[in-house]
């Protein structure tokens, strides 16, 4: 529906950091799901390549204009309902340009005569996926800045055509700003990319004095390093100052067993420097979300906590503490299966001579505090292309079904309408509903049967334009609704 472009060398270079040039507004997806802006056509009469006006880019240059917005109707055989954990039937959704205006039974819902339809009646229709713990941007190693920038441009089309169509990003791996940048350039339609909510570099504790091997990080790329209350609370405004939706912490740092199998996890933050961090985060309009394995550091996290901000893994949660997150409001975020590699018990296996592992207690704890009353769990993959490829994010559904203890239904929950919640894109996103975004999937069988359908997607729109069809033979690339094939 939308002509897409890959840039690149409009970013200015600073420090080895590519940023926003500055030549179109900042505007955090906080709070709101952003909707790519229609394009705008060239004013005066074109006199260069022919009788068609083309559009202007933000910051210059000319484009052909994609087609006006059309209406296209979906047939689905099944379509699951994620407000209610149900699956309908023969139901019929109705699209006019990035959103939907229309969903019901069929014969309910008239598709008006001249209606591009879809046919989807032999397969499963679902909202579009949303992985609320990605890192799409990786750990930049030997990659210059360009490099890095290529690689999440990768990843990100990676995780759409795999029907993710909306991600909240937990820290740039040393990327800076750069998560900003490509949230953006998403927004404006340049590139091909899920919704996106970025946390720039993320905020570690370094002591109450600087220590010894400190360095100054001219370049800002790496994690902000704070050492006191007033530390904490700059750090989030400088966050926030620099366009991102949402703060990534670490209350803790590394585990050990005691010789008697204990787990002993190292807290970072004091309570009164992670209590700044909350409140700051809180009078500033943005979520926080702790990565924290257990101990004092996650006692801190929950304690600190405001309502809609979320605790990540949680390795050593107890039920007290789940009880907590329940009565708060805190969102549960476990990323089974980034925390239960193989490599993970090989390296316990190592430390403690075989006695002790961390996954075993995670798998016990993630159980319970899943199934404790109010917890609301969220989908999130930990995706980072370490353990796996981005893209193959969907193996998380079936971690939390049968890691987990959910029933298939609410996994898809988790990764449809929770996750929308936590970010605060509930009335956009995360559904199947009139008015949201058509934001849309499609397997073959039925996921409530089978949960590993969800890594089988065969059908892709995001805002109404299709990014895959495997349903169509021959399909290749994006179409759009007027059945473009780009």
């Amino acid at each position: 529906m939308r002509c897409r472009f890959l840039w690149i060398a409009a970013a200015g270079i600073a420090g080895g950091l590519i940023v926003a040039p500055g030549l179109w507004p900042q505007v955090s997806n906080a709070g709101h799901a952003p909707e790519t802006p229609a394009p705008q056509v060239r004013p005066g009469t074109w006199r260069g390549v022919g009788p068609v006006a083309p559009c202007v880019l933000p910051w210059g240059g000319i484009f052909s204009c994609p087609p006006a917005p059309t209406m296209v109707a979906i047939r689905a055989g099944r379509m699951f309902d994620s407000l209610s954990g149900q699956m309908l039937t023969k139901q019929v959704v109705l699209i006019q340009g990035q959103r939907i205006t229309d969903v019901g039974p069929d014969g309910s819902v008239k598709i008006p005569t001249g209606t591009r339809v879809i046919d989807l009646s032999q397969a499963t229709v679902l909202p579009g996926f949303i992985d609320s713990h990605n890192h799409f941007m990786t750990s930049r190693g030997k990659m210059t800045a360009d490099q890095a920038l290529l690689v999440a441009t990768k990843r990100l089309r990676d995780g759409l055509v795999n029907g993710f169509t909306s991600m909240k990003e937990m820290t740039s791996h040393g990327n800076g700003y750069q998560d900003v940048t490509l949230r953006d350039m998403i927004n404006l339609g340049v590139i091909s990319g899920p919704r996106v909510q970025v946390s720039g570099r993320g905020i570690v504790w370094g002591g109450p004095t600087p220590g010894p091997n400190e360095k100054p990080d001219p370049g800002l790329l790496n994690a902000i390093v704070i050492h006191s209350v007033e530390e904490a609370r700059a750090a989030v405004r400088f966050e926030v100052d620099h366009g991102v939706d949402h703060i990534k912490l670490y209350p803790s740092a590394g585990y050990k067993f005691s010789p008697s199998g204990e787990l002993q996890v190292q807290e970072t933050y004091p309570l009164e420097v992670m209590q700044a961090l909350d409140d700051e985060a809180e009078r500033l309009g943005v979520k926080t979300g702790s990565h924290t394995y257990g101990g004092a550091g996650l006692q801190n996290a929950i304690t600190a906590g405001k309502t809609g901000d979320s605790i990540e893994h949680g390795q050593g949660l107890t039920q007290e503490m789940c009880n907590t997150m329940a009565q708060k409001g805190l969102f549960y975020s476990p990323t089974i299966l980034e925390y239960t590699q193989p490599e993970i018990e090989d390296i316990d296996a190592k430390n403690t001579d075989g006695k002790y592992g961390i996954v075993p207690i995670f798998k016990k704890n993630v159980r319970m505090c899943i199934a404790t009353k109010g917890i609301v769990t969220v989908f999130g993959s930990g995706s980072q292309g370490a353990a796996w490829r981005e893209g193959s994010n969907a193996l998380e559904f079936t971690a939390l079904v049968k890691i987990g203890g959910m029933t298939p239904a609410g996994a898809l929950q988790a990764g449809t309408i929770n996750a929308a919640t936590e970010m605060r894109w509930r009335n956009d996103v995360g559904s199947i509903t009139k008015g949201k975004f058509a934001d849309i999937v499609a397997v073959s069988g039925d996921p409530l049967a089978d949960i590993s359908e969800t890594e089988r997607v065969k059908f892709v729109m995001k805002g109404g334009e299709i990014f895959r069809n495997d349903f169509v033979p021959g399909t290749i690339g994006s179409m759009t609704l007027s059945g473009e094939i780009r």
